[in-house]
């Protein structure tokens, strides 16, 4: 099969050959006919298997043979992203295959002034792609129209309600035209995101290439138990040891990648962090950075964990699990892209074992497990497997009580130096659907 065998017009197939797209992925070969029929559409696929192009391709075509020309302070087509990173790469991506079409596209999102974006779009963008806070800005400021709305897609839907885009998804729905295409595309579909798609999409058709929440199989991985408090010492001594020379790694809050950069950077290590709490131009530049590897040891927050696409990452690590499980499919789905191999590598200590166990059930494989000499961890990291359970020692045979002695005294609980108080159960934050009006539609 070849993207001349989809019907693609020629501007896009020279577009495509230009940036050197071959044959179409799975996802690719059937979300693009799908799209250009018309059709609402909830695709599943592992992250780095080409989901972009799925939907960008056709709407492009679509945008490019119907409709009228886009009004002032109006958008044809939207995409919403959870994160800014994600924005900028997915409309970097969009504009590429753009190229030779007379199609205006453009990217909103928060963390730098409104009013350039206001001024952009005076004259109105055929795709806009938006993170969900600042599309509502704009909209309530009267920057931006969506009457003349086409075609909606929400690009990693199950992240915008890890992050709490709940009632903002809410808010942008009942600002869009009733009658419109519905494009929902992601690496993972929670039941919470099925229920999503059945109140926004109408009659969708459903592709899933790939088994639900399965990291790629181009990517190995495995875990390295170790105590929280030597969790820094051991990823230097296994950065010099493998002589890493690009390594993304993923901690769980900011002043986490605060921490670890300062230390790296106090040992002369090239390092820099991204988090939520950093200005977009210092996000942008660290990002940039790092692709032209002037940086070694990029860490981040999970805002990097979609949207950071970097050709040939050979290595991701996980300094900490992430709460939500389903967010290390796509954390390790920075490596092993587009066919290529890559290395995921979890450092994991016993009060991490609930997630441990939660990421296992999810993937449906139980990480190997390595344990680096010198740093085996003196609060052992209990067993774990694909069922979802921690396994348990069996419980020592209690000694025979002395005999004599007065009643039962109560000395209160005394625990020794070497003892581990068990892991909290690990709760997976209840993410909130948002309740539409599910009122009739017309039908297109």
């Amino acid at each position: 099969m070849t993207f001349a065998t989809l019907g693609l017009i020629e501007p896009l197939l020279r577009a495509l050959e230009t940036l050197g797209y071959q044959t179409p992925t799975p996802v690719q070969a059937q979300a693009i006919p799908a799209v250009l029929a018309g059709r609402d559409l909830m695709a599943a696929a592992q992250t780095g298997t080409g989901k972009t192009a799925g939907f960008a391709v056709p709407l492009l075509q679509l945008l490019t043979m119907e409709g009228p020309k886009v009004a002032a302070n109006s958008a044809r087509a939207l995409i919403l992203c959870p994160t800014r990173e994600l924005a900028e790469q997915v409309h970097a991506s969009v504009a590429e295959y753009a190229q030779n079409l007379p199609l205006t596209t453009y990217a909103v999102y928060g963390g730098v002034s409104i009013n350039p974006q206001m001024m952009k779009l005076r004259k109105g963008v055929d795709i806009l792609v938006a993170t969900p806070g600042r599309l509502i800005d704009l909209f309530r400021q009267n920057a931006l129209k969506l009457n003349q709305l086409q075609t909606l897609v929400l690009d990693e839907a199950d992240r915008m309600l890890d992050l709490g885009f709940s009632e903002e998804l809410a808010n942008i729905y009942r600002m869009l035209p009733k009658k419109r295409q519905t494009l929902l595309f992601s690496a993972t579909f929670s039941d919470e995101i099925r229920t999503l798609a059945g109140q926004m999409l109408n009659d969708p058709l459903s592709i899933e290439v790939s088994p639900r929440n399965v990291a790629a199989n181009t990517v190995k991985q495995w875990v390295v138990p170790v105590d929280k408090k030597r969790k820094p010492e051991l990823f230097v001594h296994l950065m010099r040891k493998g002589r890493w020379k690009q390594v993304l790694v993923f901690a769980k809050t900011r002043n986490g990648v605060d921490a670890l950069v300062d230390k790296l950077q106090g040992l002369g290590i090239n390092a820099d962090g991204i988090h939520g709490d950093k200005p977009q131009a210092t996000r942008q530049r660290a990002l940039d950075r790092f692709k032209s590897s002037e940086v070694q040891i990029l860490v981040a927050t999970d805002v990097a964990a979609r949207g950071l696409d970097i050709e040939d990452l050979p290595l991701v690590v996980n300094f900490d699990l992430p709460i939500v499980a389903e967010d290390y499919i796509h954390r390790i789905g920075r490596t092993g892209r587009a066919g290529n191999t890559g290395e995921a590598i979890s450092l994991v200590c016993a009060d991490e074992v609930n997630m441990l166990s939660a990421i296992e059930m999810l993937t449906r494989q139980t990480l190997t497990r390595k344990m680096e000499p010198d740093f085996e961890p003196e609060h052992r990291v209990p067993d774990t497997d694909a069922s979802g359970q921690v396994v348990k020692k069996p419980k020592k045979p209690k000694k025979p009580k002395a005999s004599g002695g007065g009643g039962k005294r109560n000395l209160g609980k005394w625990v020794d130096s070497g003892d581990v108080a068990p892991a909290e159960p690990s709760i997976k934050p209840v993410r909130k659907v948002p309740v539409f009006n599910t009122g009739p539609r017309k039908k297109k």
